[in-house]
């Protein structure tokens, strides 16, 4: 009898056993945070140097901007062609942060009427240029009856085109003028520009000097202290997430500050990453040779901003005043 008296007590002890050990794991679990996934996007151009850096390191497991983040973070990086197609991404919030082009910042900002994007840093200067093919063109006003590729409507290099030819009294519209000014995706610039389909091209690295080695394209213009690039936010996320994007912002900067002092490690990086996107082999040749005209740099200011916008007005695509005294996010 005694047997079968102990035997429910003994049950009962091991179910309150149990029941502690799962309340301990429960509690435990509790509180790990839980892994928070931040979305952001690039070009595979060298321009963009800092995020395919930061994504090759992320592809090796050892990400700089999960390391440093102070929470635990998954970077999905997020590829695209040209900036109003980033844009989107931040319209669409399928991007929270993206290194992009200045120009279509100012013009999705207009767009917003001030709201959704902020710019956190500069990121490139440089890497970009006017192309000719042949030695019909010589100087400004050859370009009147040609046709020009640029990477895509309403990016900084179509928006600068444009701005540049209008101002040496070549008139261009949408789809026509003294000129003819076609959007391109850059991988279709070069067959065209090769073919002779395309007379010049206005364009970043590498395909600057893909279009050099590869289509004998000679650089007509280029403006090495251009602002090229540069690490927008969505507004919304910046707002809801002021500590993390602070501390993205500064390690965006701090990889700056190692691009710049180890270039043969960034460099190997740019090359292996745009290999991993494209499918392709990079040369490794073609980004020394790309990296010789642009100049990662991290300062930001609101001059070039109006001047990007007074040349989104001059080519016909904004008309409203915009204010951009909130555009640049401050910590």
């Amino acid at each position: 009898m005694a047997d079968k008296t102990n035997k429910p007590v003994c049950g009962a002890s091991a179910i309150k056993g149990g029941i502690l050990v799962l309340t301990a794991l429960a509690l435990s679990t509790a509180v790990l945070p839980a892994q928070q996934v931040v979305r952001v996007g690039m070009f595979p151009n060298v321009t963009h140097a800092q995020a395919l850096v930061a994504a090759n390191m992320s592809r090796e497991g050892n990400g700089w901007f999960e390391s440093r983040l102070g929470v635990p973070v998954k970077i999905e990086w997020m590829v695209y062609n040209a900036g109003p197609s980033a844009m989107e991404g931040i319209f669409t919030k399928a991007v929270d942060f993206t290194y992009v082009g200045p120009s279509p910042v100012v013009n999705a900002y207009a767009r917003a009427n001030g709201r959704d994007v902020r710019v956190l840093s500069g990121a490139m200067r440089g890497g970009e240029a006017l192309l000719v093919r042949g030695g019909g063109i010589t100087k400004p006003e050859d370009f009147r009856g040609k046709t020009i590729a640029t990477p895509q409507l309403g990016n900084t290099q179509d928006v600068v085109c444009r701005a540049w030819l209008i101002s040496h009294g070549i008139k261009v519209t949408l789809v026509g003028g003294d000129a003819r000014v076609i959007p391109t995706a850059n991988p279709d610039i070069l067959p065209l520009f090769q073919q002779g389909k395309v007379d010049a091209a206005w364009t970043v690295e590498p395909w600057v000097t893909r279009l050099i080695n590869e289509a004998g394209g000679k650089i007509f213009f280029a403006d090495r202290d251009a602002l090229t690039t540069v690490l927008a936010g969505r507004e919304a996320f910046l707002n809801d997430n002021p500590q993390l994007a602070a501390k993205f912002l500064a390690a965006h900067r701090e990889l700056t500050a190692w691009v710049l002092a180890n270039p043969e490690e960034a460099r190997k990086r740019v090359c292996d990453e745009l290999s991993a996107i494209m499918h392709k082999k990079m040369s490794r040749d073609l980004v020394d040779e790309a990296w010789t005209r642009l100049v990662p740099s991290d300062e930001i200011s609101s001059a070039p901003f109006e001047t990007f916008l007074a040349q989104a007005r001059q080519v016909g695509f904004l008309r409203a005043k915009v204010d951009l005294g909130k555009l640049i996010w401050r910590p």
